[in-house]
């Protein structure tokens, strides 16, 4: 079979792991469809495309009945060196704001000429068209699941007016966004908004649920067997989520309940990024491949997704508190610091008492007399929040790994321990791999065959696996 057949017989599959991995565009009706749409046109009438925009360029409409550019992206975007694979990091998690291409280059310290020509070499698109599309998409997931006004979602998008919005609708799907609303919505209100996550199977769900268990923030995080559920505090919006899986489809339905929807762009990414799902699997277990223990252990667990934190600043301060001492005790702790130390709220459901995270502006001068851990830890919270206060330490997965992580142990109390792992969970650093850990030294000591340099950058999954294994 050629190339187009195998992606015929995998489109009849209606298999939902290779949803994203490429588009059906059928002859006949202009229209291109996601591999697990119920359609199923005959042979001759497809062609297939591997990315969304391959098809509109070539003149096919999104299909209204799976919606392809909904779909979660693969890892198509092959970028081949590591600044765009930051960049593409940042897109999909922060988005490129609305202070124009110049700025957001200069994060990664390159000129917009220079980051666009890298990335029409590299990934066939410039980052600011990317954005675009990442703000369009987000925007027709909000219109077939949600029942905020248009003129709201053009807002909630990223767009400056209603007009701009419907002529980017219009160029990029060759239909109004009306046409795109689904009449069912019971689900979601005005104010409490209900989307769906969609992921690439397989993912361990109990295996996600139970980090967040054992690494719960008290007063903030609530967690059960089978979802997670949080306040937030965004700007000025103050917010709950919950997430929970659905069993029957690839996805995690995310309940946001806010006053103000601005927050939904933001609020979908941090959760995409909690819990990994832009990741896909089967390329995890294709760099496993040649390295048998990996893929012995890829293969008794399939789908272990790289668990992120929701702030990278709480993230890196939870690393701090939790050095060196069992992971009850570190939520113990973590406890008194929010109770002592964080902002008082109400629930914006039940109204009952909760807190949100101490801030640095709180944290860098307080004494911290009221938690039992050592002097040390406690000058470490202080110095990285005075720093990451005077800009000399950013969180922003923007910067290269390596001088983040360098500038982390120039504070005294951070060890290259907390330094990797701050860099895995925060900055969602896939090659970060905490070495002196003593869970994944056994794991090492066990396995002298194994050679974590040939699977980089992907050495932040091993170590997913090796704790799996060994803890």
């Amino acid at each position: 079979m050629n190339e187009e057949d195998i992606f015929y017989k995998a489109f009849l599959s209606r298999d939902s792991r290779f949803d994203g991995k490429f588009y059906v565009g059928v002859k006949t009706t202009k229209i291109y469809c996601r591999p697990i749409c119920p359609a199923r046109p005959k042979r001759q009438n497809v062609e297939f495309f591997l990315e969304a925009l391959s098809a509109e360029k070539a003149g096919y409409r999104p299909c209204l009945r799976c919606h392809p550019p909904s779909s979660t992206p693969s890892s198509a975007y092959p970028g081949k060196s590591a600044v765009v694979s930051r960049v593409l990091r940042v897109l999909t998690n922060q988005g490129m704001g609305d202070k124009g291409e110049d700025y957001f280059a200069e994060q990664f310290g390159l000129s917009a000429r220079h980051l666009r020509r890298l990335f029409r070499e590299e990934v066939g698109l410039t980052p600011q068209k990317i954005w675009d599309n990442n703000r369009l998409n987000f925007a027709l997931k909000l219109l077939a699941e949600t029942k905020l006004s248009i003129t709201r979602i053009a807002l909630e998008a990223g767009f400056s007016s209603l007009r701009r919005f419907n002529d980017a609708f219009k160029k990029c799907y060759k239909q109004p966004p009306s046409s795109m609303r689904k009449k069912n919505l019971s689900h979601s209100s005005h104010e409490n908004i209900i989307l769906k996550l969609t992921y690439h199977p397989p993912l361990d769900w109990p295996h996600l649920i139970n980090h967040f268990k054992n690494h719960v923030i008290p007063y903030i995080e609530s967690i059960s067997e089978n979802s997670y559920e949080r306040v937030f505090k965004i700007g000025n919006s103050i917010g709950t989520l919950s997430v929970e899986a659905d069993s029957r489809y690839p996805y995690l339905k995310l309940q946001i309940a806010c006053h103000d929807t601005k927050v939904l762009f933001e609020v979908a990414n941090r959760v995409r990024k909690m819990f990994d799902l832009d990741s896909d699997p089967l390329l995890i277990a294709n760099q496993f491949a040649s390295h048998l223990p990996l893929s012995l252990l890829w293969k008794q667990w399939p789908g272990l997704r790289l668990a992120n934190g929701w702030d990278p600043y709480e993230t890196a301060i939870c690393a701090i508190l939790g050095q060196g001492i069992t992971m009850k005790y570190a939520s113990q702790l973590i406890g008194h610091l929010v109770l002592y130390y964080g902002e008082k709220i109400f629930h914006p459901v039940t109204q009952e008492e909760r807190y949100l995270f101490p801030l640095p502006e709180i944290l860098a001068k307080a004494s911290l007399h009221e938690i039992k851990t050592t002097q040390i830890r406690k000058a470490a919270i202080r110095m990285l929040s005075q720093k990451i206060l005077q800009q000399e330490i950013s969180l922003s997965p923007a910067q290269a790994p390596e001088e983040f992580k360098k500038s982390l142990l120039g504070i005294q109390g951070i060890g290259p321990w907390t330094a990797e792992y701050i860099s895995l969970r925060a900055l969602a650093d896939t090659d970060a791999f905490p070495a002196t850990d003593l869970i994944l030294k056994r794991a090492l000591r066990l396995n002298p065959s194994l050679d974590l340099s040939c699977i980089r950058p992907w050495r932040g999954y091993a170590a997913v696996y090796l704790w799996k294994k060994y803890f």
